[in-house]
């Protein structure tokens, strides 16, 4: 294919995300100016906790904020990929269940309600190699069989769901071995281990999908998948990795949520997706690909869970949170679709 043709092609391929970086006044990108959009927010929710209780500003609350954040972060992070790619995982929340819960399962005694086949230290691996195969299964039927992502994926939560269900006799796991209890009641520099993970992977994906081929591919592929596949860009392979990588991260989230708690129940994770979906569309993350940032998407999480926060130290009943929630991503969407001047499908 000639240069010029090939350059086009790319072009139109990234059309909605190059449609974000136009200059204001030939200095400061439309984007990183979206990027910065909740960052007001944040400032203002600050503010207000800190009105409501006193309690809210303190380093210990803060951080208690952010550990607990920092495991449903990791599904926001996961859900990012996959949405900007055009594609929807919903199985993510059971995947954040299931994948512990086969590691105790295999590993604990019968004391914990396990089996206690394989030694302690297999936990973790047993635990990724879980959300990998989840991923794996994902991957096959969406793209290489070429089945709605969004039945696929449903239907992998509930089988997911049954299955740990079943493992456990709707019983939560406990006694679980040390190797799962780590990263999520380690300290690292004055810290928990789980909070310098999710900003550390979180980095790395800001670096990945802003300054790197693979993250450029990614919008390509959200924009226009044709174009992208005309491009020369190896569509099916970066799905396949988005996806897999999607349900490890899903999995890692469950570590790190089982390790804070001590246990495992049957329902871990349950209605977390909404949440998600939450965190992602108030971040910015279009519903219909090629659109998002994983600043935006952190920023969404983080501005979330905050309100959360305020409104329990306000003394709100948590059941009205969930409500919350679902209020939140309708004025998101009627926000993006005012300002994006876009139907949304």
């Amino acid at each position: 294919m000639p240069e010029t043709v090939l350059a086009d092609t790319v072009a139109k391929a990234a059309e909605p995300e190059r449609k974000r970086t136009v200059l204001l006044g030939g200095r400061i990108p439309l984007a990183r100016l979206r990027d910065l959009a909740l960052v007001p927010a944040i400032i203002a929710i600050a503010i207000v906790g800190q009105i409501v209780n006193p309690v809210f500003l303190q380093a210990d609350n803060l951080i208690n904020v952010l550990q607990t954040m920092s495991e449903i972060a990791l599904l926001v992070l996961a859900q990012t990929m996959v949405l900007i790619v055009k594609k929807m995982d919903l199985s993510l929340e059971s995947t954040m269940g299931l994948a512990p819960g086969v590691a105790a399962w295999l590993t604990i005694g019968s004391a914990g309600h396990g089996l206690g086949l394989l030694p302690g230290a297999w936990s973790v691996p047993v635990t990724l190699a879980v959300g990998v195969l989840v991923g794996v299964i994902n991957a096959l039927l969406i793209i290489r069989f070429g089945l709605n992502g969004f039945i696929v994926t449903l239907g992998m939560l509930i089988v997911l769901r049954g299955v740990l269900t079943g493992i456990s006799g709707g019983q939560t796991f406990f006694q679980l071995p040390e190797s799962m209890l780590y990263l999520g009641t380690a300290q690292w520099l004055g810290m928990p281990a789980s909070i310098w993970l999710c900003l550390i992977l979180f980095g790395v994906a800001i670096v990945v999908l802003g300054w790197t081929s693979f993250g450029r591919s990614l919008y390509a592929i959200g924009g226009n998948v044709d174009a992208a596949k005309a491009a020369g860009i190896r569509t099916d392979r970066v799905l396949w990795i988005v996806i897999v990588t999607g349900s490890l991260l899903a999995a890692l989230a469950g570590l790190l949520l089982s390790g804070r708690l001590a246990s495992v129940a049957s329902a871990q994770g349950n209605g977390y997706i909404f949440t998600v979906f939450a965190a992602a569309v108030i971040g910015g993350i279009s519903l219909n690909g090629g659109k998002g940032t994983m600043f935006g998407a952190f920023s969404g999480i983080l501005l979330l869970f905050m309100i959360q926060n305020v409104l329990t130290l306000a003394g709100v009943p948590a059941q009205w949170i969930g409500a919350l929630n679902g209020l939140i991503i309708l004025l998101a969407l009627t926000i993006s679709r005012i300002t994006g001047g876009k139907v949304q499908e």
